[in-house]
């Protein structure tokens, strides 16, 4: 298996630190508002690797970090009179709902920044005691001069970096320092106690923090979107490798593509800014899940209603094929079926070459276009190995090919609508029959008189 690797630009074999075990860190939300469908589609991208690796044998643990204390969270804090611990419960509750919906359910464990203080605070001592680390009158900050290796993942020289996240400050010794500790600048936001006064981190410093309490100084893979590796992802590596000597400090770095809207950046500006909850008040969670999975993780996607709806057609093709399998899965059985073994290779090859979900789903495409004139001349094992094999696509995709009862009461309203048929008919008014036999099939359905 290859994936491509952001720091390394090019593909690489996979080879992790310890045997079988993959521990894999991707960056969560700062919750301040609701997860929107960017947010999705990095999720959904990160949940399916996770699930290919555990189908390849891997036991894989997986973090996500959760920022609950932050500028953002502080800001919407003040405007809504909501104390900032509140606000942040409230958002990371509806962001984990957001994403059970979603069928992105692999992380292990969602470690919240206030619940390893002892931690950040602990490293951000030792890159004090080791000279990386500076403190001023309004925090502590990393002095970027001193680890020689600053910009190797964005591919910047310092001279050309842009400023970060934090407002430049007077007292720092280069514009481009970065903070690890924020003193207390109002009476109002939370703030925790350090050896250099009370205050709250820096934004970068809560990831390796957490990520060395829990995996050690180096560990297996980073995931995270596109727009987080500068300044965000180049700061975690400068923290980590100054303080712990190491490099790398991770082996692989995966990044998703950017999100677009009917070709624009999504921004509340224009008015085109989505939600995941407004989404799915609108479409089915699997439609939106098997969008994201149409295109590869490092590309760009352009979201629309067209793009849905090509979606959800090309998963309802799957499913009514699925079905039409109509049998059970109840153990493994031989089969030499070669349509299925030419197009099955395909989907594996496809995603032990960087996870590459398009041409696996393509592959799966493959096999119904091969295979649906023969399919009921196949015989039982062979349909069963189809059915397997599809099982497996599905679990591994997080997309469910089962057909969904969109309706209540949905079967009952065409056993009515065949009732009318039959007796129109038998009445011979075969234009009425034809016509509600052509709309009932434009629709997805099959009908055989």
């Amino acid at each position: 298996m290859e994936i491509y690797s952001t720091l390394s630009r090019s593909k690489e074999n996979f080879e992790t630190i310890n045997d079988n075990r993959v521990n894999l860190f991707v960056c969560g939300p700062t919750v301040y508002d609701d997860a929107h469908i960017g947010h999705g589609r990095t999720y959904i991208s990160f949940d399916t690797i996770k699930r290919y690796l555990e189908y390849k044998g891997y036991a894989v643990f997986y973090i996500q970090n959760v920022t609950d204390v932050d500028d953002k969270i502080i800001n919407r804090s003040k405007e809504s009179g909501i104390p900032a611990d509140e606000l942040a419960r409230k958002f990371e509750k509806r962001y984990r709902e957001d994403m059970h919906k979603l069928n992105v359910d692999g992380v292990n464990l969602f470690a919240r920044a206030t619940d390893h203080m002892p931690e950040i605070i602990d490293q951000i001592q030792r890159l004090i005691d080791k000279g990386f680390a500076y403190e001023t009158e309004d925090g502590v900050y990393f002095e970027i001069d001193t680890f020689e290796e600053f910009g190797k993942l964005s591919n910047r020289n310092v001279e050309e970096l842009e400023s970060h996240r934090e407002i430049a400050e007077t007292t720092k010794k280069n514009q481009q320092d970065f903070a690890l500790w924020k003193k207390r600048e109002g009476v109002d936001e939370p703030t925790w106690p350090s050896p250099w006064g009370d205050g709250r981190p820096g934004w970068h410093i809560e990831d390796t923090a957490i990520t060395e309490y829990y995996f050690g100084e180096q560990y297996d893979v980073h995931g995270g979107g596109l727009d987080l590796i500068f300044p965000h992802h180049e700061a975690e590596i400068t923290q980590m490798e100054a303080v712990s000597g190491k490099s790398p400090m991770v082996r692989y770095w995966l990044h998703t593509g950017f999100l677009n809207v009917n070709g624009e950046k999504m921004s509340k500006s224009l008015h085109n800014f989505i939600t995941i909850r407004e989404l799915l008040e609108s479409y089915e969670p699997d439609t939106f899940r098997f969008f994201v999975l149409s295109t590869h993780y490092r590309s760009p996607i352009d979201f629309s209603k067209d793009s849905l709806h090509q979606s959800e057609r090309s998963l309802d093709r799957i499913r009514k094929y699925y079905e039409q399998l109509d049998v059970e899965v109840t153990e493994e059985v031989n089969s030499d079926y070669e349509v299925l073994a030419k197009w099955g290779n395909e989907f594996f090859d496809s995603m032990d070459d960087d996870f590459n979900t398009p041409k696996a789903i393509a592959a799966i495409f493959g096999l119904i276009n091969d295979s649906k004139n023969e399919l009921y001349n196949l015989s039982e094992e062979d349909k069963i190995a189809i059915k397997s094999f599809l099982d497996d696509a599905s679990h591994i995709l997080g997309v469910s090919f089962e057909l969904q009862d969109v309706n209540a009461g949905s079967d009952d309203l065409l056993g009515l609508i065949s009732e009318v048929r039959s007796e129109l008919r038998a009445k011979k008014q075969y234009d009425l029959s034809d016509k509600i036999r052509d709309n009932l099939q434009a629709l997805g359905y099959d009908i055989n008189d």
